[in-house]
């Protein structure tokens, strides 16, 4: 990724322009034909339920992507919470699951890596897809999701297989850290290398964080990158959300495979808003927008993104 992009006065207004092309009142058909031999697509919408939901979702944030994926053919859901037994996460619940869509905040400490590592076990086996909202880029799964996918990446660029290689994982220094803007970009690796041919490799983890947030309710404008894509299907390619909070680039995470679409603000802040990372024979895909006291999940194409999303990971599951 190339840290050294800035966008120009004149870049920024242009992509307003062309934002305010794709805006208006948007009526998304978000069905899809589907065989009657195939079977639904087992989805479990997890959210962490906070209070301060109510201000935008009457029945919270997770019930309303719930309901909304009920409505469309093709998928069985369930919604669970963080305070339902087992954390919602037993193997009663997540066992069938081919996606798990997961909104979380400030209770994401309750969640150990115990819990999100056996997620990712499923995700690497290719029978369960992740896709992670907004502040749940520091959900536990999330974060263990990255983590795996960053020693893929080490083992498949520094052949750490090699009987001369020692790696050493230094995690963040502390797990919700928020990043500097002239920090060094996570994860990276530090080689030391040894006059008797040894090297140890200094793995710094992702933070899965970025160095700058502004909860201030201004819209955000919203590009599809990849229109090919599943997982914007019918989606405009330029379109708004009007309340949301910033988040801002760099964002601390492995390299995505896919960069399906970018998220801008009128003060020139950025964000990759769309990414999926392949992990063993699964994925994971976040999705950058849904700030709890915002209505984002009322919307037609915050909602038809999600749908299309679960729809193609839970086929690939």
């Amino acid at each position: 990724m190339n840290m050294s992009h800035k966008t120009t006065d004149a870049s920024r207004r242009a992509f307003l322009r062309a934002s305010a092309a794709g805006l208006g009142a948007v009526a998304l058909n978000t069905r899809t034909a589907i065989s009657a031999d195939e079977p639904p697509i087992p989805v479990v919408v997890w959210d962490e339920r906070q209070p301060s939901q109510k201000e935008a979702y009457p029945n919270f944030l997770g019930n309303a992507i719930a309901d909304h994926l009920k409505s469309q053919p093709g998928f069985s859901v369930k919604s669970v919470a963080l305070d339902d037994p087992g954390q919602g996460l037993t193997d009663e619940i997540l066992g069938p699951a081919r996606v798990l869509i997961w909104w979380g905040h400030v209770r994401q400490g309750e969640v150990t890596p115990e819990s999100g590592r056996k997620i990712v076990d499923r995700i690497k086996e290719g029978t369960l897809s992740l896709i992670a909202l907004h502040s749940a880029h520091w959900a536990t799964p999330f974060v263990e999701a990255m983590n795996a996918r960053t020693r893929l990446d080490v083992l498949k660029s520094h052949n750490t297989n090699s009987s001369n290689t020692e790696v050493h994982e230094v995690a963040p220094a502390k797990r919700y850290t928020v990043p500097k803007s002239d920090e060094r970009i996570t994860p990276n690796v530090r080689e030391k290398r040894y006059p008797n041919g040894s090297r140890v490799l200094d793995l710094h983890l992702p933070i899965c964080c970025f160095p700058a947030y502004r909860n201030d309710g201004k819209p955000s404008y919203l590009r599809v990158l990849k229109p090919e894509h599943p997982i914007v299907a019918g989606v405009p390619a330029a379109f708004e959300i009007p309340r949301e909070e910033m988040y801002n680039e760099p964002f601390h995470v492995p390299e995505p495979d896919e960069v399906i679409l970018e998220e801008r603000w009128a003060a020139g802040e950025w964000f990759r808003a769309g990414m999926v990372w392949n992990i063993g024979k699964g994925r994971v895909f976040y999705f950058r927008p849904g700030h709890e006291t915002y209505p984002t999940y009322t919307r037609a194409e915050p909602l038809a993104i999600v749908t299309n999303a679960a729809r193609w990971l839970g086929k690939n599951a």
